[in-house]
């Protein structure tokens, strides 16, 4: 380093950096932002790489997680489905079989108060053996018996068991055929109050149910069975009527309600079941006596008194009896239906179910195949992106190379626009400074010298004004033999500091050629002639200028410089020259500059630009 650059380090720093940008082939304030984040977690390598194969293992865990959580949220909702039509059927199973109970006891009750009516003595249906047995079938098929509470004579009584109740009923039989004062009033009120008692618990196990359609068979299932109850209950005032002429005031009341009870929960069940209105319609227009028994209704809504007439008595209660069981056929279709339809809904759900566990095992089948292809292709596409990583490096080795080649070749500036495949088109400069300069006694040197004594002899000495020159805004155009030729200004314009470039370049070049020793000839030292400004201007160890340049470095001053007077230069004629001597506060002696440790005599050195372009940092 010369004494100008040590004597001001801020200037030096500047000139370096100057410098380094100037020859540099990239400038790293164009790198994108977050380069040194990107750079510091390379997927390529190194902790990045790990890094990057969790972040792309996690990309598909998420949606298989969430596709998992997903099924088993439809999963248990499936299955929850499923459970409730499960109990729908229960209670469906409970309602048909409390149906068939509270059936087989209307057409019991029927029997029964005929039987009452008739003391036994007149033409029955069936036989009441046959029917109690029958009766005790359906309380014998249930298989769950409800908490019935029954209100008979008064009193209330609750029935826990099917045995109890079995108990007490075969024993109002026995009693109701040993005794001969039993009435119609006592038959009515015993299974009325016991059909009443299961089709309120029937009622409620409705009420019970989900929200799901079943709800809607069911209501029309148990407005069907209240409809025959009350349908049953009217006819036994039917009989009575026609049996004994007349109707008392509170059995034509019990006739009149029971019969429009029956018909409002009939027209009720029809609409929930449109299917239903159908059957009911095809009732009225096959079943023979239908007309017949609207006739007869009309007769005992008047309550005309009349005379009694057991055969139309028999002929009203065998219609009565063909029209229930006419409904009862319409309430066995409805409980086609609804087995149909929770079978259905069983189907449905058991198929959903299945689906869904099918798609869960695929799922958890299938994740860990897909993170494996995941890991294996990141994995893949890591090893590729560091072998690419690789080539881009050898690449940029390479590219620098050529960028090594070029600026030593051409101005980095002019290099750099010709990269960018730019044009570089002729300039005028006004103003520059050139330098040049050559070895005293050369051809003497280079005639007493092997030629690898002269190449290592030239080579030494420019590498070394080359690392000196790397402080200056300067320009090495070129070497041609000894001749060493700088220039200051261009291509790049520096306003006038061109001047002062050159001047501090050329002493600092003059106080370091004269502490040079020519490597094989040790006893020798060198010594140059320098000019600057134009034209061939030489003299022996001093720095020849110009009137112009002479005239420029006044006008910014810190140069000494002397009158040589005029000189007669090659194609210019006689010009006034000067010589420049050193720096204002400077002395001009020759001093013993240590040679730059980085430049020793038994080492092949290369320029200080040339190292900073082969810094991979730099780039």
């Amino acid at each position: 380093m010369s004494a100008n650059s040590k004597s001001n380090p801020a200037l030096a720093s500047e000139c370096d950096d100057v410098s380094v940008r100037s020859i540099s082939s990239e400038d790293s304030s164009q790198a994108p932002w977050g380069y040194c984040c990107a750079k510091s977690i390379n997927p390529a390598a190194g902790k990045g790489r790990k890094f990057h194969l969790i972040k792309m293992l996690v990309l598909p865990f998420i949606p298989i997680c969430a596709l998992i959580v997903q099924t088993s949220f439809n999963l248990n909702s499936i299955m929850r489905d499923r459970n409730e039509v499960l109990e729908v059927e229960n209670q469906v199973t409970i309602a048909t079989e409390l149906g068939k109970v509270v059936t087989r006891m209307q057409l019991e009750r029927s029997e029964v108060a005929f039987y009452v009516y008739t003391n036994g003595d007149h033409y029955l249906r069936t036989n009441l053996e046959k029917r109690f047995e029958l009766t005790n079938e359906a309380l014998k098929n249930m298989n769950s018996w409800p908490s019935v509470i029954i209100q008979y004579e008064g009193q209330k009584k609750l029935y826990l068991n099917k045995s109890t109740f079995q108990h007490d009923l075969t024993k109002f039989r026995d009693n109701l055929i040993k005794s001969e004062e039993s009435s119609i009033t006592d038959v009515l009120t015993w299974y009325t109050s016991v059909n009443a008692a299961m089709l309120e618990h029937l009622t409620t196990q409705i009420k019970e149910t989900d929200s799901s359609g079943v709800w809607r068979y069911l209501l029309a299932f148990k407005n069907l069975l209240k409809s025959i109850e009350s349908t049953g209950i009217a006819s036994v005032y039917g009989v009575n009527y026609f049996g004994k002429g007349y109707l008392k005031q509170s059995n034509y009341i019990g006739y009149i309600t029971h019969d429009a009870i029956a018909k409002d929960l009939l027209n009720s069940s029809l609409n929930y079941v449109p299917q239903m209105k159908k059957e009911y319609q095809a009732l009225a227009r096959n079943m023979p006596s239908y007309g017949k028994i609207k006739h007869k209704n009309d007769i005992i809504l008047k309550n005309i008194t009349r005379e009694p007439n057991y055969k139309e008595a028999l002929e009203y209660f065998d219609s009565m009896a063909i029209y229930t069981d006419e409904l009862r056929k319409i309430q066995r279709t409805l409980r086609v239906i609804i087995k149909n339809y929770v079978n259905e809904n069983l189907q449905d759900a058991a198929s959903k179910e299945a689906l869904f566990i099918g798609i869960f095992v695929v799922v958890l089948a299938v994740s860990p195949v897909i993170i494996w292809l995941v890991r294996n292709a990141v994995e893949m596409i890591q090893l590729y992106a560091a072998n690419l990583a690789k080539k881009a490096k050898e690449l940029k080795r390479e590219k620098r190379k050529s960028d090594l080649l070029l600026f030593q070749m051409l101005p980095p500036s002019v290099a750099m626009q010709l990269k960018q495949t730019r044009q570089v088109p002729a300039e005028y400069y006004a103003s520059v400074t050139v330098y040049f300069s050559d070895i005293v006694g050369f051809t003497e040197i280079a005639a007493v010298s092997t030629p690898l004594e002269v190449v290592t002899f030239l080579n030494k000495i420019y590498k070394q004004f080359d690392a000196r020159i790397e402080c200056y805004d300067v320009y090495k155009v070129e070497t041609i033999g000894d001749s060493y030729m700088v220039a200051s200004g261009l291509p790049v314009k520096n306003g006038n500091r061109h001047v002062t470039e050159i001047a501090s370049m050329a002493l600092d070049l003059l106080a370091g050629s004269r502490q040079f020793k020519i490597p094989h000839r040790k006893s020798e030292r060198l010594r140059i002639r320098s000019g600057a400004h134009t034209g061939p201007v030489v003299a022996a160890s001093k720095i020849h200028i110009s009137l112009d340049m002479k005239n420029a470095l006044d006008a910014i001053g810190g140069y000494k410089t002397e009158h040589r007077g005029l000189v007669d230069v090659k194609g210019k004629g006689l010009m006034d020259t000067y010589w420049l001597t050193c720096k204002e506060g400077v002395p001009n002696v020759s001093i013993e500059i240590e040679t730059p440790t980085h430049f020793p005599e038994d080492e092949d050195t290369e320029p200080v630009f040339i190292k900073r372009l082969r810094n991979e940092n730099y780039f």
